[in-house]
């Protein structure tokens, strides 16, 4: 298992990251499956027609519902959910930003009000280890704190060296798991995540503790959640001379086509975001000609496909005018199939990305698309 750079054009790459469950081509994007399932009603194999590398799943989310001993029982998440591909999850962590309001955060772990049923629910490195053993993905992220990106310097700080003593705890529960013979995937890998807010010092500090262990990936964490995307721009810049260069990068929770690209050309490999899936089930489109919101009245009598450049399903068999129409009454194909024409324009730009960098046309190529795609279709 390894990560291969084959070509650089400027600070974007091309690489094949070897795993347990098979290889991913980067730049990817992972199509995200919160609860082993992508909202929407978009099943596994609908992932593979649309061309989907990487399923992401959240730990907090199956902690809490079915529970990991079930889905371990079941022989772990590829068994359960009938994907043959790579999963990465995530490590609970994030929750400890998005439910600000529900928790406790002491050096052994975060307590949490569940947001389910208000049930108490505990994550320290060692539990959230655990949860993702028994799911068995290929890719485990290390449990941090993910702070406001905005959040004061002094708080930051004192959150990124608790991040770093519960990055050890990490690499050693995920040691012993993977060594005990009732694990299902004892070839788990474990990404760690870089935070440190907007805070440049911070940044560049952790990143240099932390690239010191012997990890097969690194993430920047605590962007997209409150800073301006040029203060996101600038911190992957900054971030990027102390990221090896032998290991694959993961930039957490984004983003727009836009984002990505600009992402891409400071030195990002790997993106996940719900973004797509969100705005696909109110109609919200991505396209070569732009944004596209199909609730418009415009799209009344329309017999285009929702983008006439895509070779997706949707667009291959329905007019705007059509699914409009399942919006409007109601009718949960619309919200399917809009939802498996915004995944398919992800992966496809992902792998014109690639081909963009193998063919040494990435600068016109980036250009021209965050000229399109950050603009609303005609």
């Amino acid at each position: 298992m390894s990560f291969t750079l084959h070509k650089t054009c400027g600070n974007a790459r091309l690489g094949t990251f070897k795993t347990v469950h098979g290889d991913i081509q980067t730049p990817v994007f992972m199509n995200v499956g919160t609860s082993a399932a992508i909202k929407g009603g978009i099943s596994t194999g609908d992932l593979k027609h649309i061309k989907c590398q990487v399923e992401l799943s959240n730990t907090y989310h199956l902690h809490v519902r079915p529970g990991e001993d079930i889905i371990y029982q079941l022989g772990g998440i590829h068994k359960f959910f009938n994907w043959d591909k790579p999963v990465l999850t995530d490590s609970g962590g994030f929750q400890v930003f998005s439910l600000a309001q529900l928790r406790n955060i002491t050096e052994e772990g975060v307590t949490f009000a569940s947001h389910m049923d208000g049930a108490k629910v505990f994550m320290s490195p060692e539990v959230s280890m655990q949860i993702q053993s028994k799911l068995a993905s290929t890719i485990a992220m290390a449990f941090d704190e993910c702070p406001s990106s905005v959040a004061d310097h002094s708080y930051i700080d004192r959150s990124v060296d608790r991040t770093t003593r519960w990055l050890h705890r990490c690499i050693a529960e995920m040691e012993r798991l993977n060594s005990l013979p009732e694990t299902i995937n004892k070839n788990q890998m474990l990404f760690g995540i870089g935070q440190g807010g907007i805070y440049d010092d911070i940044r560049v500090r952790h990143l240099k503790e932390i690239t010191q262990l012997d990890l097969d990936g690194f993430a920047l964490g605590g962007l997209a959640v409150g800073e301006t995307a040029d203060e996101m721009y600038r911190v992957i810049e900054v971030c990027e001379p102390f990221m090896p260069k032998n290991k694959p990068r993961y930039l957490m929770g984004v983003g727009t086509p836009v984002n990505i690209l600009e992402a891409v050309d400071r030195g990002i490999d790997f993106f996940d975001c719900v973004m797509p899936s969100r705005n696909a089930r109110h109609g919200n489109l991505f396209t070569s000609e732009g944004l596209l919101n199909l609730n418009n009245n415009k799209y009344l009598l329309d017999s285009k496909p929702l983008d006439p450049e895509c070779d997706c399903p949707a667009c291959r068999s329905y007019s705007r005018a059509y699914i409009r129409h399942l919006f409007k009454a109601r009718e949960l194909l619309g919200m399917r199939l809009c939802v498996i024409h915004n995944l398919y324009f992800y992966n496809k730009l992902m792998e014109d990305i690639r081909a963009a960098i193998a063919e040494d046309r990435w600068p016109q190529f980036k250009a021209e698309m965050v000229e399109r795609l950050g603009r609303r279709a005609p």
